[in-house]
């Protein structure tokens, strides 16, 4: 049962005796931090008496004299100020526990309001492999599809891969100039990847080559003006205005000089190869070049459509290799290319509705509070990601009838998503939830993005292989007594739930350092220590001949007679919370954090009760059935999160 939901219910009723607002105070009811203060915790007494003008203790006594909970919580406890501490009757916990153990659903409700949503995550841009910088994106989201799904929404995913835009121009020039036959037959991913990052570095090249001079102009104004504010904050220690513009100035003036080095060595490294700067000189106008090559696709161009043709398949085959071995499935996979008829249709309604003005010749959208005007058509007449993404909503409120969309996308393109949701509720999309689902990067030990000792963008799949690799060694140490089918098995569940969890157990706001060894180990909140804890239960059961099926069929009753048991029927019974919790804000690191606190509360019950040799047998029923449902509410979560698990390690 959700206890905390229904306790929180409860002080609903009470509160609106007190209080037209009652819903800010509710979620300060939550669970205790320290089991002496009981199960569950609220400090609403201490806001609702300041503004009441009553004392905390006495609004405490006024909520608990209204509280109707007798059915479930021994007598509410006021404590301190005014916080008021609830705990559960026993037997009412080891009853909702039995109800759970007994339940295929682990006692989570299906939605009674359930909503649509279409849930936009992975996304890749096609004609390249995934890399690392993709892995974040398509878990963050898998998770999510099936958390949302598990709890009866309705949703619809959707792989908005990106098939369209400037790499088909860049492609399609290294396909005409710098093809190996060879190569591309046989791996044309591969060799279509090869002649993408040929392109993008001679186009930077001469990038690089035509703005380091306006970059040296402005090096010695830039100290000079560095040195001038410096000297006003020096005769005027105190002045913090003057001191903050010197501490600016500084830092301008050393970005200047770190951008043009990195730019000198960029230039030094590619000149260095004679074979690099022999193309360079022979294709000087290459970044132009490619993006005419782009626009001839987009107006047609028959030769350049017959390669888009010829080319799109082949991606989109090597894109489903890596998502089958993540174990994710897409309801579709609408990609930039499916709303291009859509786009002429996007401006002219923006137009018409008199949101969009020309300014410089672009087509554009102007949100109050942006300095960036959101610009749909660009003055050559191309359209943008802008275009498509709008067309995109279009889509999917009008014919999908989207209750919410969420973007997983990274958290760099913030000002994109704040513009697109502005425009769209300007359209008349207002009923819609708009999320940008945001997340960080995935950094190396030097905290930068993760990358290879060459500095090349480490590619998803060899991740993939490396985690299974590295896996393998630990199991073949800890597990000698598995067949080598079971090992190589075990291996993959292991390799790629670290990759996963890793991932998903840090808040996905925050950057963080890729470690093996951190991820593969068998202690900590890892996949691994989880995994572990259901085999271990898998392995009670087995050494006890005990047929799960015919323990949760037989009728017995969970018994709470220890504090480790209480503790661990209290947690499975948070599952269904840490669900909807999930839910709320799409955070998976929440699911992540309970599953661990499972765990853990399994070893502590797992060290201080004996199982299959407790006496009488209705204990031994009981504690095998919390040992069942333990490993179900694990075995459910990891799936949820994406990540598999096997009854023996």
């Amino acid at each position: 049962m959700d206890f905390l939901t229904e306790l929180r219910s409860r002080l609903r009723t009470a509160l609106g005796t007190l209080t037209d607002a009652p819903d800010a105070f509710v979620d300060m009811l939550k669970p205790a931090q320290d089991g002496k203060f009981g199960d569950f915790q609220a400090n609403c007494a201490m806001p609702l008496g300041k503004q009441l003008k009553q004392s905390p203790r006495d609004v405490a006594t006024t909520l608990i004299s209204k509280l109707d909970v007798a059915d479930l919580c021994e007598p509410p406890e006021i404590a301190g100020p005014g916080f008021i501490n609830f705990r559960l009757k026993t037997d009412r916990l080891a009853s909702e526990t039995t109800r759970l153990a007994q339940d295929d659903r682990l006692g989570v409700a299906v939605a009674a309001a359930p909503r649509r949503y279409i849930l936009d995550y992975s996304s890749p841009n096609v004609a390249k492999p995934m890399h690392v910088g993709h892995l974040r994106g398509t878990v963050i989201g898998n998770a999510l599809d099936r958390i949302l799904r598990f709890l009866g929404h309705n949703v619809v995913s959707d792989n908005h891969v990106g098939d369209w835009g400037t790499q088909f121009g860049m492609i399609i020039y290294g396909y005409k100039h710098f093809r190996d036959d060879a190569a591309y037959q046989r791996d044309p991913v591969a060799e279509l990847a090869r002649m993408y990052r040929l392109v993008v570095n001679l186009s930077d090249y001469h990038d690089l080559v035509a703005n380091l001079p306006k970059l040296r102009e402005k090096l010695i104004p830039s100290e000079a003006a560095a040195a001038a504010v410096k000297q006003i904050a020096v005769a005027n220690p105190s002045d913090k205005d003057a001191l903050r513009h010197s501490k600016r100035a500084d830092q301008e003036f050393a970005d200047l000089r770190n951008e043009i080095a990195s730019a000198e060595k960029k230039c030094a490294t590619l000149e260095s190869n004679s074979d690099m700067l022999a193309l360079a000189k022979a294709h000087p106008k290459i970044g132009e070049l490619a993006r005419r090559e782009t626009a001839k696709l987009h107006a047609g161009d028959a030769e350049n459509k017959r390669l888009w043709d010829e080319f799109l398949p082949k991606c989109m085959a090597a894109l489903e290799v890596m998502y089958q071995r993540l174990g994710i499935k897409f309801d579709m996979a609408l990609g930039e290319s499916w709303y291009n008829p859509m786009l002429p249709g996007i401006v002219e309604e923006l137009k018409q509705k008199n949101l969009a003005v020309v300014s410089d010749g672009a087509t554009c959208v102007f949100v109050e509070g942006n300095d960036a005007p959101f610009i749909v058509q660009k003055a050559d007449g191309a359209y943008t990601y802008a275009t498509t993404d709008l067309a995109t909503i279009k889509y999917r409120v009008e014919n999908l009838h989207a209750d919410a969309s969420l973007y997983v996308v990274d958290s760099r393109q913030s000002e994109h998503f704040q513009l697109l949701f502005a425009t769209a509720k300007k359209m008349g999309y207002d009923k819609t939830e708009f999320r940008h689902v945001s997340y960080g990067t995935v950094l190396g030990e030097d905290r930068r993005p993760y990358k290879t000792r060459s500095g090349d963008t480490i590619g998803l799949e060899s991740l993939l292989d490396e985690a299974v690799q590295n896996a393998r060694k630990i199991v073949d140490e800890n597990s000698p007594h598995l067949s080598d089918a079971d090992r190589a098995n075990v291996s993959t569940l292991v390799g790629m739930g670290a990759i996963i969890y890793a991932d998903l157990h840090h808040n996905r706001d925050s950057d963080y350092v890729f470690n093996w060894e951190k991820m593969l180990a068998t202690t900590g909140d890892t996949a691994t220590y989880n995994q572990y804890a259901y085999a271990r239960v898998c392995g009670i059961l087995r050494k006890g001949g005990v047929d799960p099926q015919e323990l949760r069929s037989a009728g017995h009753a969970i018994e709470l007679t220890t504090p480790a048991e209480r503790a661990l029927a209290l947690q499975l019974n948070r599952f269904s919370n840490a669900l909807i919790d999930v839910s709320l804000d799409y955070r998976p690191n929440l699911l992540t954090q309970y599953l661990y606190e499972t765990a853990n509360c399994f070893a502590s019950f797992y060290n201080e009760c004996p199982v299959l040799t407790a006496e009488p047998a209705s204990l031994r029923s009981s504690r095998l059935l919390l040992c069942d449902a333990t490993a179900r509410v694990l075995k459910q979560g990891l799936s949820l999160l994406g990540i598999g698990v096997a009854e023996q390690m």
